[in-house]
């Protein structure tokens, strides 16, 4: 039954658009009360309708199943893959249940290992967390970022490794920044920001980022402006000091668009860059430098990426590693050579190269599954990376360069028995024919009689690619018998720029015709049916859930879309929205703005529809995507609901976008989703493992 929700009056503020054609294009906004989070009238709102959401949650059955189950599966020793510097080796690791991960240091990769910096120290509810860390060279200095309550908003610190001494510095109002040091560790490079006007810290748009430069031991106010643009306020810096420290390289961003411009300098100058690539033609990321010569990744001429060397000194460029039939992921400099990451179908290889080019050999990698964490020096012969697959945690390994092979630095200990479960990868039909891949996880032997209760998620955004990766949230629901699917959808970086391209701008609704082709056809396959299919997405991925139940409300059972860009035309007016536009467009242009209403998700709900049910998540301190967008679209949707399922959301307080989110609530959130879907999907299937979990391996 539908609860009895909040009242959400409807105001009478219209906004007033202009099409290609010069005409005003009125559009009402009806909750536009609800964009503003400190008022005592969304305050209230919110209170009650947590109130609401948290008496639904309470009555579902599978809930406190769910929470112990999360509770167990979740508490299993976590071994980030450590990095070098001067000798030392540092990691982040979590023995189990702690809400954050500790920094650690030791002197060996396999420890053991010494507490360096402990963010579950910082706050009683565990929500001040590591943003960043960077190492100064020779390994004796920790410049650390802090992160409270899930904001983007980061303080940095510096610490001494050896006694675990903070310096008195601290930097504040950074943001998108980390910390570049100069090779003799006496400072590092950051960008910030003006500090936001009274009650814009959490709302009010980020322009005008500066490059900063901080020498330890001195207060902020003695910093260093190293470069700022007021005439280019959507500009932002990205600093690197190359290995030998001859240069400083900027990488200049504009938005999310991944292209990019390059300028360079002498480390020592603080005369005029040089700009290699002064217009924002292509993307360019250093890779890394011999002498004079640059060794840089870029998609000019190559939309699946390619490996060059620019020299300086004569300006001559030259293919290093060409462009592939598949995506160049990423690439780092090695003693003699180059290692390259490449995408085939959304899973890894990794292949190592000589300077001059020369394809060496392709390194073996346990299984289908994605590499991260790649941890390099360019004078160091000893390589770390994470490897991690839908059913295999993240690993740590080592490997030593040129002719060793990877070697496994922890075997996680998990109360899951894997061996049951098997991955498939399988390909849909889109609209206009496009194949779009995608990975199913299930019990192996699944019987497709239409009935699995089945979750499907997507992203589809920014050139972002969503690869296999570990979740021990979704482990309990494949334990209950539920099956996971991850589709691959344009609009996302799996096959390159091109296929990033075709789901942006005016091509955006590929990005949903994909995911509606990949649900259409689990339903033909006999994997599920729309009684029992469910979609799930966070950020970008809520935009595309919310887009899709308005265009398909018929095809789905449930709904969870998670901190979502719900309302298309205003989210350039918050906080780091603006940036977005390479990828959405502007309702401020005309030429963009009927494609923008005929998908944003806020704009295209009808009153009287059938809607699938719908959990909305956000968080209260999210200055990534603001929680008005999720405010007004559960609002809208449960006036426009015409249907039985309900409407619910649920908001997190001291909580943002995602980053930093402790464990406890994780679990929480987690336990309150699988348990929604399950209400509303069906579960737990015959032959679940749900009242005898595996024992550890």
């Amino acid at each position: 039954m539908t609860p009895p929700y909040p009242a959400s009056p409807r105001g009478e503020h219209v906004d007033v658009y202009t099409d290609p054609q010069g005409r005003e294009v009125r559009v009402p906004d009806p909750y536009r009360w609800l964009e503003d989070p400190d008022s005592p009238e969304t305050r209230a709102w919110v209170e009650a309708q947590n109130r609401v959401t948290g008496a639904y949650l309470d009555t579902l059955p599978a809930r406190a199943a769910y929470r112990e189950r999360l509770t167990a599966l979740w508490n299993y020793p976590k071994e980030g893959t450590p990095w070098k510097r001067g000798g030392r080796y540092f990691r982040q690791f979590n023995p189990g249940l702690l809400n954050q991960p500790v920094l650690e240091v030791a002197e060996h990769p396999q420890g053991p290992w010494r507490t360096l910096l402990d963010p579950n120290a910082l706050s009683a509810d565990g929500t001040v967390a590591l943003a960043g860390a960077s190492v100064s060279e020779d390994g004796t200095r920790l410049a650390y970022g802090l992160q409270s309550g899930g904001s983007d908003w980061v303080t940095w610190r510096v610490r001494d490794v050896a006694s675990g001494e903070d310096f008195p510095d601290r930097l504040e109002w950074s943001k998108f920044s980390g910390a570049e040091w100069l090779p003799d560790g006496s400072g590092f490079y950051y960008s910030a920001y003006d500090a936001p006007g009274e009650g814009g810290v959490l709302t009010g748009a980020n322009k005008n980022q500066r490059l900063m430069f901080h020498r330890v031991g001195t207060p902020q106010a003695a910093d260093t402006l190293v470069l700022a643009r007021p005439d280019e306020p959507d500009w932002g810096f990205r600093p690197q000091v190359t290995h030998d420290g001859r240069f400083l390289v900027l990488h200049v961003w504009k938005g999310t668009d991944p292209k990019n411009l390059l300028w360079v300098r002498p480390l020592e100058s603080d005369g005029p860059w040089r700009e290699l690539a002064p217009d924002f033609r292509a993307r360019f990321e250093l890779v890394g430098s011999e002498g004079d010569v640059l060794l840089l990744k870029t998609d000019e001429d190559a939309p699946r990426e390619k490996v060059i060397a620019w020299n300086l000194a004569t300006d001559e460029r030259r293919d290093l590693i060409p462009e592939g039939p598949h995506k160049l992921d990423f690439a780092a400099a090695v003693p003699g050579g180059l290692l390259a990451v490449t995408l085939e179908d959304a899973s890894h290889r990794l292949t190592l190269y000589g300077r001059d080019g020369t394809r060496g050999r392709e390194i073996p990698l346990p299984g289908l599954g994605s590499l991260s964490g790649l941890s390099t020096q360019e004078d160091d012969p000893e390589v770390f990376f994470g490897f991690t697959s839908f059913l295999t945690p993240a690993t740590p390994y080592r490997l030593l360069l040129p002719d060793g092979e990877p070697q496994a630095l922890a075997e996680p200990a998990l109360t899951f028995n894997a061996s049951g479960y098997e991955v498939t990868q399988e390909f849909a039909t889109s609209r206009d024919g496009t194949r779009v891949p995608y990975f199913l996880v299930a019990r192996k032997g699944l019987v497709r009689d239409g009935q699995n209760p089945t979750l499907l998620y997507g992203y589809g955004g920014f050139n972002i690619s969503l690869t296999p990766a570990f979740s021990p949230s979704r482990l309990a629901w494949l334990e209950r018998g539920g099956v996971y699917v991850q589709a691959n959808l344009r609009g996302g970086g799996e096959y390159g720029e091109e296929w990033h391209r075709a789901g942006t701008l005016r091509e955006k609704q590929n990005v949903f015709d994909d995911f509606i082709a990949v649900a259409e056809h689990l339903i033909a396959t006999g994997v599920t049916s729309p009684a029992h299919l469910g979609i799930q997405g966070g950020s970008n991925g809520g935009l595309l859930v919310g887009a899709c139940l308005t265009q398909r409300p018929d095809l789905f059972a449930a709904a969870v879309p998670q901190v979502g860009v719900l309302d298309m035309l205003r989210y350039p007016h918050f906080t780091i929205g603006w940036a977005w536009a390479s990828d959405y467009g502007r309702a401020d242009d005309p030429q963009m703005l009927h494609t923008l209403l005929a998908y944003s998700p806020l704009h295209n709900l009808k009153e009287g529809t059938t809607y699938p049910a719908t959990l909305i998540t956000t968080g209260d301190h999210d200055d990534r995507v603001v929680p008005a967008h999720s405010y007004k679209f559960a609002a809208a949707l449960q006036h426009a609901q015409g249907g039985e399922a309900p409407v619910l959301i649920r908001i997190q307080t001291r909580a943002g976008h995602g980053a930093g989110k402790p464990t406890a609530l994780l679990i929480e959130e987690a336990a309150d989703v699988w348990a929604f879907l399950e209400a509303r999907l069906g579960g737990p299937r015959p032959g679940a493992a749900v009242d005898s979990p595996p024992r550890p391996r």
